[in-house]
C-alpha cells in the first residue's frame, strides 16, 4: 500500500468520528509524541527554548507537553474538516467573529483584502470559514505526501478557489485581488533562500516570504489575520480576527514584512499551546549564521 492511499484512508477513518471522540485521540497521538523521544518533539522543544528563553526550563516543559497534544488533535481533526459536509463543519465556529465588519465591508467595496493564517490553531477551520463567506482565493503549498487533490478538494469545496505556489497561482492571486476579492495565504513558511527577506520574528531573524508585503504595497489591499482557536472537549473553534494596517502603510518591503511577523507572534503569544511549533521555522539563517537545528 502507497502512501498516499494509506493517509487518504486514515482521513477518511477520522472523518466517521465526531470530534470530541476525534480530539481525544489525536490528544493520545499527541501524548505519545510527547513520552516517546522523537524529531517532532525535539524541534518542537528547539523552537519553544528559541522562542521563549525567559521561561523556566519546567514551564517550557509543561508547555512543549501542551502543544503536542494539541498537535495530535490538529492531525485528527483534519478528516473532519475536509470530509464532512459544510454545514457540520460551520456549525463548529462559537460565536461571531470579532472584527469581521471590516473584512466584509472591503469584500463588499471591492476594494479586496489579504487574509493571512499562521499555522495557528485550526488554520483549516479559518480558511472554510471564510470561503463560505467570501470571494476567497487560497494559496496552498503542493503536498510531498500526493494528497493535493485531497486538499484542493477539502479547501475548495465552500467556495474558495484553491492555487498552488507556483507562477500561475501567483498570477491568479494577483488577478484575484485587483478584482475585489480576498485571498487566504499562510504567512509564516520558511521560502528559503529565495522569495524572503530576514525579519524579527520573536527576536530572531527568520527567513520571511515577501509576496503578501508586495501585493499589499502594490494595490494597497487592507491585511487582516486570523486564525480559529481550538476549544477544549471538542466543542468546536473561537474564529480570532485582526486588522494589520501596518503591513499595507510600511515604506519598505522590509518594514512590511517585520510588521506582519509582529502580527503573527502577538497572535502566537495569545495562544501559544496551539501553534505549530514542530515545523523548522528558523531552517533558512543569513549568511553567516549557524544552523539552530
Amino acid at each position: 500500500m502507497n502512501r498516499q492511499v494509506l493517509v487518504t484512508g486514515l482521513l477518511r477513518l477520522t472523518a466517521l468520528l465526531p470530534l470530541p471522540l476525534a480530539h481525544a485521540v489525536g490528544a493520545c497521538c499527541g501524548w505519545l509524541l510527547w513520552w516517546i523521544p522523537n524529531s517532532a518533539r525535539r524541534i518542537a522543544a528547539r523552537n519553544l527554548a528559541l522562542c521563549y528563553p525567559e521561561l523556566p526550563v519546567a514551564g517550557r516543559e509543561r508547555l512543549l507537553r501542551r502543544n503536542l497534544l494539541e498537535t495530535g488533535k490538529l492531525l485528527l481533526e483534519l478528516g473532519p474538516l475536509w470530509l464532512w459536509p459544510g454545514e457540520r463543519v460551520l456549525a463548529l465556529v462559537r460565536g461571531s467573529v470579532a472584527g469581521e465588519d471590516a473584512l466584509t465591508a472591503a469584500a463588499r467595496r471591492k476594494q479586496g483584502a489579504i487574509l493571512l493564517t499562521p499555522h495557528l490553531g485550526a488554520w483549516e477551520m479559518a480558511g472554510l470559514y471564510y470561503s463560505s463567506r467570501h470571494p476567497l482565493t487560497i494559496l496552498y503549498r503542493p503536498s510531498r505526501l500526493g494528497l493535493d487533490e485531497l486538499s484542493r478538494q477539502g479547501r475548495g469545496r465552500l467556495g474558495g478557489k484553491v492555487v498552488a505556489t507556483d507562477a500561475s497561482g501567483v498570477r491568479a492571486l494577483l488577478t484575484a485581488l485587483r478584482n475585489g476579492e480576498i485571498l487566504g495565504i499562510l504567512p509564516d513558511q520558511d521560502p528559503g533562500g529565495e522569495g524572503g527577506v530576514f525579519a524579527p520574528l520573536f527576536g530572531i531573524a527568520a527567513s520571511t516570504m515577501t509576496l503578501v508585503s508586495r501585493l499589499a504595497l502594490k494595490t494597497g489591499a487592507p491585511v487582516f489575520l486570523t486564525w480559529a482557536e481550538r476549544l477544549p472537549r471538542g466543542r468546536g473553534f473561537a474564529l480570532h480576527l485582526r486588522a494589520l494596517p501596518e503591513v499595507t502603510a510600511a515604506v519598505s518591503l522590509d518594514e512590511s514584512a517585520a510588521a506582519l511577523n509582529r502580527g503573527v507572534e502577538a497572535a502566537i503569544r495569545s495562544l501559544p499551546a496551539q501553534y505549530l511549533w514542530v515545523y523548522k521555522r528558523f531552517k533558512t539563517r543569513p549568511p553567516g549564521q549557524p544552523k539552530l537545528y
